[in-house]
């Protein structure tokens, strides 16, 4: 499968602007859409799977142009958005079945087996006659999961999946979205949370204030941030001044004080040591040093 955008906008009333020129192409195989929070992931995966027009540009799947032939396209494609909801009256077995209906398995037997199946693999067979609302958050966002895989897509379209799953489901469900990669679906993973982009994803976008600013593989972004990672060790009395100085990660107490990682430049006046970076290391050097950079009049 091939996925092909070029120069795609999204334009909201009031100028305001969720995609600018976007350019991205997607091969087969597991695809991370990586970035914070109203960078416009939520609006290119709406416009994928045909659920809003863009303003400007062109998306085709496997030549199928996403306004032309969207019947088309949505009959080959699975789709959990961010806000997923389900009938509450409906339980978590007869809201699958309906969907695997909508889905085209029409056959009684062979929809129930599906159903049964899919159930089992996200952990939600013992629950399967409790009505949905009364499942847990974790819950609701596992049947979702099912809902997008229960008619056989060749194109999953995930936005922020693992919102709500504890750090036991989040591993199913990579695993899960692991083994259906290897199997010939096409997968595009969007979400903030970095974790699910580097033990899952050969190749990634970055966006930013609705323009992609990184493409290519985690890999390669980890690479830049070589040389440009720390840990700092500091005194009670310091930790202000380092959070005002430098991007900080992650913040642990320690005897006498802190450990702190930073990003950037080697820390003057403190003890610091280089650390091995890793993706959440390059997403946060990348935007907090590489594009104000390229703001600045420098090249990426």
């Amino acid at each position: 499968m091939n996925i092909s955008i070029e120069n795609l906008g999204k334009s909201y009333k009031h100028g305001v602007q969720a995609l600018k020129g976007v350019n991205l192409e997607i091969e087969s195989g597991m695809f991370g859409l990586l970035g914070p929070n109203g960078a416009g992931k939520t609006t290119l995966m709406r416009i994928l799977v045909t659920l809003l027009t863009p303003t400007e540009g062109s998306a085709k799947i496997d030549k199928l142009d996403i306004i032309k032939d969207r019947a088309a396209i949505r009959a080959m494609l699975g789709y959990l958005p961010q806000a997923f909801s389900t009938f509450s009256k409906l339980t978590a077995w007869e809201f699958l079945d309906y969907s695997a209906y909508l889905a085209g398995l029409w056959e009684g037997r062979a929809r129930k087996k599906a159903v049964d199946e899919l159930l089992e693999t996200v952990g939600l067979y013992e629950a399967r006659d409790r009505q949905t609302n009364k499942l847990s958050g974790g819950m609701k966002r596992r049947l979702g999961i099912a809902q997008a895989l229960i008619g056989h897509p060749r194109l999953l379209v995930v936005d922020e999946p693992t919102i709500g799953l504890d750090p036991e489901e989040r591993l199913r469900f990579r695993n899960l979205m692991s083994e259906m990669s290897h199997n010939g679906m096409t997968i595009i993973l969007s979400t903030h949370i970095v974790g699910d982009i580097s033990s899952s994803c050969t190749s990634m976008a970055l966006l930013n204030k609705g323009e992609v600013v990184y493409n290519g593989a985690p890999g390669n972004l980890i690479e830049q941030a070589k040389g440009h990672v720390w840990l700092v060790r500091i005194q009670e009395d310091e930790l202000d001044s380092v959070k005002e100085r430098y991007p900080v990660i992650s913040t642990v107490s320690a005897d006498n004080g802190w450990e702190v990682q930073v990003t950037g430049e080697k820390p003057d006046g403190f003890q610091a040591e280089p650390l091995e970076p890793n993706l959440e290391h390059a997403y946060v050097y990348f935007l907090e040093h590489t594009l104000s950079e390229s703001w600045n009049g420098n090249e990426l």
